[in-house]
């Protein structure tokens, strides 16, 4: 992945073990995922998740003290309260669907049972890709380490633009991406 590799021992500058530290045990995945299914109240992640009330209660203070849950008045009841998702929380989406993913092509034969669909056509939604900044599909092969003074420094020493960049509702032409990648 290039000529200069992560420091790892320095935990500090990489947001992955940031993430990890907020979300880095099953619990913490099983609530998100609860979440995303709608679930808001302290009672129904308790008896859907099947968690110790105490482990529940810990987690969901630390989602909300990181930004990811946030804590609401019921509407209905204002002695109630509800956990909802922030945006903080809903741009986790795409690392649970990642990692669904990945557990069900590596793990036990398990049928998906529902099926994770686009609501356009009610198709099962593909594999979670890494874009490029124009939305081109990228494998491990295309990634590369570089200094933050070097973004966009080609290895010919041409200066890249990054391009407009992908936004909800574009389409990629993966009929396209596979030609190129069988093609290179």
């Amino acid at each position: 992945m290039g000529e200069i590799r992560e420091s790892l021992r320095e935990l500090i500058e990489c947001g992955l073990p940031q993430a990890l530290e907020v979300m880095g045990e099953r619990w913490s995945f099983m609530i998100l995922r609860a979440s995303f299914n709608g679930l808001h109240h302290f009672e129904e992640f308790l008896s859907e998740l099947g968690i110790a009330r105490n482990i529940l209660s810990n987690r969901l203070a630390k989602l909300v003290e990181h930004g990811i849950l946030k804590r609401e008045p019921c509407a209905d009841d204002r002695r109630k309260i509800e956990y909802r998702l922030t945006t903080k929380g809903f741009d986790l989406l795409p690392a649970m669907i990642a990692l669904r993913q990945w557990g069900q092509k590596y793990g036990a034969e398990i049928e998906e049972n529902p099926v994770l669909v686009d609501e356009v056509d009610r198709l099962p939604i593909g594999p979670v890709s890494i874009l490029s900044h124009d939305g081109r599909i990228l494998d491990h092969r295309d990634l590369w380490l570089v200094r933050p003074q070097n973004v966009g420094e080609r290895a010919d020493g041409s200066i890249a633009k990054p391009g407009k960049g992908m936004e909800r509702g574009d389409v990629v032409d993966l009929g396209s991406v596979k030609k190129a990648a069988a093609a290179g």
